[in-house]
């Protein structure tokens, strides 16, 4: 058997351990063939390849990013590119291709495999923690340790100068990252993108540390939204998924909040720093046992599905139900750790 992987959407730690899974088990027990789609789903577009064996993957499992590269291109949106998809696919002689990435990646991966017969498998990557049918995805950890060390660093600069710091993370429509981070790391404030914020109501937190002679660390998403107004936006432009680019609820808040609290707000937006670099020990884990398992699912001719975690189990489940819906923090979640807000 010859099987295609790509990785697609925005990098993350953990993607050069599936592949790593994935192919040492599929040539040391299989005896299958190997071919990288290079740039995400650009590669099978373009019939951009790179082949895939063992030495090629070798000391590639603490490395961050993917050795494939990603990008955000839609195929769907391209001018015949479902045919030229199949066309590069037969033309390199695949018989099932491996999908590694977020809900829009398998999104696309669930139409090709649903509506024009491809055999995919899929395999849940992304910082956010949002794809439904998983307990959780690989860089998820990564990222929050990133984050919480982060919020560590900065409790020390917010209490020399007496001032708000705003920490702006990552979580466009899920707030797990902010949540988790946020908690781990001692933030008075986690504004998440599953509630809309009273601005009133950040302020009083924020005055109410003051006075217990403390500086307040304000943790919030990427995608949090004030309860008056549109969302804060730097630009307004849209991907090929038709996603505006998120940035600036940050900034906006430290204004806000300077301004009418009369204290001193500077902002720190950790961006892609959170995506970068090597993997906690439980992502490299997890990436590879979801690449081991996701080869078996090929050798098992289950196509059209999506490999998980529940629990401590690596389990099947179809790539359409993970990503009908969006894994979003619970509100009953929230309430539980506002007890530290403020």
């Amino acid at each position: 058997m010859r099987v295609g992987v790509l990785t697609g959407g925005g990098d993350c730690p953990g993607l050069n351990a599936v592949i790593r899974g994935i192919v040492r088990k599929g040539v040391q027990e299989y005896g299958y063939d190997f071919v990288g789609f290079r740039d995400g789903w650009r590669g099978p577009l373009e019939g951009d390849t790179v082949h895939l064996d063992i030495p090629a993957v070798r000391g590639i499992l603490p490395r961050g990013g993917t050795i494939l590269g990603s990008s955000r291109t839609n195929p769907l949106q391209q001018e015949n590119g479902i045919r030229r998809i199949k066309d590069n696919l037969a033309k390199e002689e695949i018989d099932a291709l491996v999908a590694i990435g977020g809900e829009d990646t398998l999104g696309v991966a669930a139409r090709l495999a649903d509506e024009y017969g491809i055999q995919v498998v899929g395999v849940p990557k992304t910082i956010d923690n949002d794809l439904s049918a998983t307990d959780y995805t690989f860089g998820f950890d990564t990222a929050v340790n990133i984050a919480t060390e982060a919020i560590d660093r900065l409790h020390t600069t917010a209490e020399s100068h007496m001032r708000v710091l705003v920490v702006e993370v990552m979580g466009r429509h899920a707030g797990w990252i902010a949540l988790h981070s946020g908690l781990a790391g001692g933030a008075n404030v986690i504004l998440i993108p599953e509630r809309r914020f009273d601005v009133d109501q950040v302020c009083a937190w924020v005055t109410s540390r003051f006075k217990a002679s403390y500086a307040p660390i304000v943790v919030v998403a990427e995608g949090a939204q004030p309860k008056d107004g549109d969302m804060v936006l730097k630009d307004d432009s849209l991907d090929s998924f038709g996603h505006v680019r998120l940035s600036g609820v940050g900034e906006w808040l430290a204004k806000q909040i300077e301004r009418r609290t009369g204290k001193e707000a500077r902002t720190t937006v950790l961006g892609h720093v959170q995506r970068g670099g090597t993997p906690s020990a439980f992502d490299r884990w997890l990436a590879t046992r979801f690449g081991l398992h996701a080869i078996e699912c090929v050798r098992d001719g289950e196509f059209g599905k999506m490999v998980a975690l529940r629990g401590t189990d690596i389990v099947r489940v179809p790539i359409a139900e993970a990503t009908s819906r969006l894994k979003t923090v619970d509100a009953s979640l929230y309430e539980e750790v506002s007890v530290f807000f403020g």
